[in-house]
């Protein structure tokens, strides 16, 4: 809380200008509603200068990637003509990652690529659209992705996410309707014990009974089909990170209201900027 070295009011109204004020500079997650905000500042009535909002974005992505989140590739070896490849993922925060508004997902884009260069396998690619590549919710919204522990096909993807329940047990984004997780497998702070939480913040689902998602981190197996491809072969692993989901976003088109209808059109014409990478690794077999 940096300290402000001339007297300033402290409130909008009625403030009274005192001296030895801190800034209150909390950095949080959203940088894609920042950058919406200055791109539509017109339409928006946005009173926050662009080169604010634009420093607060980047601020925002340079936290992010270098504080939240980290991931290695454990081991990589290759038999019976496939190969298989442990990612590990570690939650550098204080909290579960993503943090608690359901619409944020993080998850893994893994690629193993031949000796040319060319693609073997792909898990996770993001589309230009902010949906997610093999991810059942963004392509059927009363479906999700499981919590894996092997990925064995591209149309697998590990995704660290909430997925909420309604009272008849279907998927929802709806806050309102909500009652509870089908799937909550978001990346474990350190401290946290999943045998003993409390129902609030439980681990739910397959991620519930996994022995390698604790508050360690996240341990993803990848075996993947070699064919005729010839190596050395070079596995890239990188975790994504969306703070507003394509599903929570197009969710909303189905309302007949101008304030969906222009959020949808906003988040469509920013789909390719929805999300960024937070950490990344490769190795070579």
């Amino acid at each position: 809380m940096p300290e402000v070295h001339e007297a300033v009011p402290v409130t909008a109204v009625l403030g009274v200008p005192r001296t030895g004020v801190h800034r209150h500079v909390f950095v949080a997650a959203n940088f894609f509603v920042q950058g919406m905000l200055n791109r539509y500042r017109q339409d928006l009535d946005v009173a926050a200068l662009p080169e604010e909002l634009t420093a607060a974005s980047e601020r925002t992505v340079a936290f992010l990637q270098s504080e939240s989140a980290r991931v290695s590739i454990r081991s990589i070896g290759i038999s019976s003509g496939s190969l298989q490849a442990e990612v590990f993922v570690q939650n550098l925060s204080g909290h579960k990652l993503p943090t608690a508004y359901p619409s944020r997902r993080a998850w893994l884009h893994v690629v193993v690529k031949d000796h040319d260069g060319g693609t073997v396998f792909e898990s996770g690619a993001l589309n230009p659209d902010g949906s997610i590549q093999g991810n059942d919710n963004d392509a059927d919204p009363t479906h999700f992705e499981p919590h894996y522990r092997e990925i064995t096909s591209s149309d697998q993807v590990e995704i660290y996410e909430p997925i909420l329940k309604d009272s008849a047990g279907r998927v929802t984004t709806g806050l309102l309707s909500a009652v509870g997780y089908l799937k909550d497998n978001r990346l474990l702070p350190s401290g946290f014990r999943k045998d003993t939480a409390e129902k609030d913040i439980a681990v739910v689902g397959e991620a519930a009974d996994d022995p390698d998602f604790t508050d360690a981190g996240s341990l993803v197996r990848y075996s993947v089909a070699l064919a005729d491809a010839q190596g050395p072969f070079r596995v890239e692993a990188e975790l994504w990170y969306q703070p507003v989901g394509f599903r929570w976003a197009h969710n909303l088109g189905t309302y007949d209201a101008p304030e969906p209808r222009r959020f949808v059109s906003y988040y469509d014409s920013m789909a390719s900027s929805t999300a960024v990478v937070l950490a990344r690794a490769e190795a070579t077999r």
